[in-house]
């Protein structure tokens, strides 16, 4: 049988730095100092310094308009057309930029599928289309859009690929996973709900998967389900933007998971011969949930808690960023494990290997 490689990474996000900016707008928000005080804490323990999106905050958030462009306005914030107009316009030129990063220029007419996910935005023609004619790729390129299925959609649209080479070994399958996360803030008095704005940012990854033998192995792929937490991540479509449920269960329910699932995802259930952890940064408290489960070193989870310090949770497409550290660091034999975690609560695995 074929062995697959993700070969080379590309990453992108948007120009505007609006984690500081977010956290002075949540705090005009909140009805009550206990609130703030709160929200503030959970701030500093978030693990993230960065986060990036398509608006430009303004310096002053005091009046009645937010961003640069008029797009968020106090007391109007935007409709879901509205939110998939701009998501429209942005989308194209970020993935563009990501696939730049992967250096393939001169390789392009090689491309034979291109996988998109995303579960920020819809559009048709969609974006897979406007890579294929930015691009200039073949028109016979095989297209398959992955859509709504949250943080853990990039190991689905890795199984999708891994499963296209080995079948036809001559493909080359261009990955991008693109999410706008930000374009769903909501004018909302709720902590919960305005803590897991906290965390959310806007990026994009794109991804060349091949035979080549070069990068990452593409060794194995388990899914596992975990009862009875179907409602602590929801993910809805409503009148005025994606209405996110994210429940401050989930570190909890993740831990246990884990802990059960252990011997299913692990061989023999021990954590031995796993040199890598490539664990999706869904927040802090999420990694060090999978940090305790598995009883990993205190540096295990460095790679993943970089990228949630530097760019927060870009749903879909963070954990190619954490891949993509790992694949500038060598360390050529080295064994995996890659996870993420999404509505379901649904755990995502992959076992890799540094070629």
């Amino acid at each position: 049988m074929t062995d697959v490689y993700l070969n080379r990474i590309g990453t992108s996000v948007p120009p505007h730095d609006v984690h500081d900016a977010f956290v002075r707008f949540a705090a005009t928000l909140l009805p009550d100092e206990r609130m703030q005080r709160l929200f503030q804490r959970m701030g500093d323990r978030c693990g993230i310094e960065h986060r990036y999106s398509t608006v430009e905050p303004l310096a002053d958030l005091a009046g009645f308009k937010l961003d640069q462009d008029n797009f968020y306005r106090r007391g109007k914030f935007p409709s879901s057309a509205g939110r998939m107009s701009r998501y429209e316009q942005s989308a194209l030129p970020l993935a563009l930029e990501a696939v730049a990063r992967l250096e393939i220029a001169d390789r392009l007419d090689e491309i034979s599928h291109v996988i998109v996910t995303s579960c920020t935005g819809f559009y048709a023609p969609g974006l897979d289309l406007q890579l294929v004619q930015a691009l200039g790729l073949r028109s016979s390129v095989e297209r398959t859009v992955i859509g709504f299925m949250g943080c853990y959609a990039a190991f689905n649209a890795l199984k999708a690929a891994r499963h296209i080479v080995r079948s036809e070994p001559a493909s080359r399958v261009l990955l991008v996973n693109l999410e706008l996360c930000t374009l769903h803030l909501q004018e909302t008095v709720e902590l919960e709900q305005m803590l897991s704005f906290l965390v959310f940012a806007d990026g994009c990854a794109a991804s060349l998967v091949s035979a080549e033998p070069t990068g990452l192995r593409l060794d194995s792929f388990h899914a596992e389900f975990l009862p009875e937490t179907a409602e602590l991540i929801t993910w809805r479509i409503g009148d005025n933007g994606f209405d996110m449920v994210l429940s401050g269960a989930v570190p909890g329910a993740v831990g246990a998971g884990l802990t059960q699932a252990a011997p299913r995802i692990l061989d023999r259930g021990t954590t031995d011969g796993v040199d890598l952890w490539a664990v999706h940064p869904g927040g802090r408290s999420v990694l060090d949930a999978v940090q305790n489960a598995l009883k990993l070193p205190e540096d295990a989870l460095a790679h993943s808690r970089a990228v949630l310090r530097s760019y927060g949770n870009m749903s879909s497409a963070t954990i190619l960023f954490v891949l993509a550290r790992m694949m500038r660091a060598g360390q050529s034999g080295a064994a995996g494990v890659a996870m993420s975690f999404g509505p379901g609560l649904v755990a995502e695995t992959m076992r890799f290997r540094v070629a």
